[in-house]
């Protein structure tokens, strides 16, 4: 997945030793999982997922030998601390409980660990517009339950929390409207491998402007913990 080989071209863990404790909370399929096994250049994971859906966490277990298990984000508790938490996509479905969920991720943390996420964001009105139609027309999303964040005041509640923005990407254009969220835009989804190649560098591009992170339709950030 090229956004994700962008990513780790462009980010580097420190100070990460062998037997990592990874941790991937409302982790659906383990995407994060296959996310570091794939396109990071860590290795050595000990991981643990786990999501709200018994349905989700029994397919997960057919398919792979992981340790995944049903639990509730604001009932999660553990005594370890993880070197990375992985979220992909998860906070914008719970909105109204994303102060709680990163108190928790916060606590769960080891000193100098890494809490990677990656959300549907808005940076501009247009993005907001679109999003809210797609939102409203499409049977898949949930108005009521799903909301996107304004990159500023998710920025806020991270910091408020006790985050620390190490890095920050804008991946959500071209590319990503094209080819990587085929459900919100089905249409579009079409094409070969070369234009996606394509649209993915005319991204990397556009991202390193003030014009990319403004239209962004998502937002992958890095942060570490401090002490408040």
């Amino acid at each position: 997945m090229l956004l994700w080989k962008n990513f780790f071209n462009s980010f580097e863990f420190d100070n990460l030793d062998k037997n990592i404790l990874v941790l991937e909370p409302m982790c659906g399929y383990s995407e994060g999982l296959d996310i570091l096994k794939n396109y990071s250049k860590l290795d050595n994971f000990e991981y643990e997922g786990f999501d709200y859906s018994d349905e989700i966490v029994k397919l997960v277990k057919n398919k792979k030998d992981i340790n995944v298990y049903v639990m509730d984000m604001l009932k999660f508790k553990s005594d370890k601390k993880f070197d990375i938490i992985i979220i992909i996509g998860g906070l914008h479905h719970i909105p109204y409980f994303v102060e709680e969920t990163l108190k928790i991720i916060n606590d769960s943390l080891q000193v100098g660990g890494y809490f990677i996420n990656f959300e549907p964001t808005h940076n501009s009105f247009i993005t907001k517009l679109i999003r809210d139609k797609i939102y409203r027309s499409n049977d898949l999303f949930d108005t009521e339950t799903e909301k996107d964040f304004r990159l500023d005041q998710l920025n806020k509640i991270y910091f408020n929390n006790g985050f620390h923005l190490l890095h920050q990407e804008y991946p959500g254009l071209l590319a990503y409207i094209l080819y990587y969220n085929p459900d919100a835009f089905p249409f579009l989804n079409i094409g070969n491998k070369y234009l996606v190649r394509f649209f993915n560098f005319i991204d990397l591009i556009i991202t390193k402007t003030g014009i990319g992170k403004k239209l962004s339709f998502a937002t992958l950030s890095v942060m570490t913990k401090y002490n408040k």
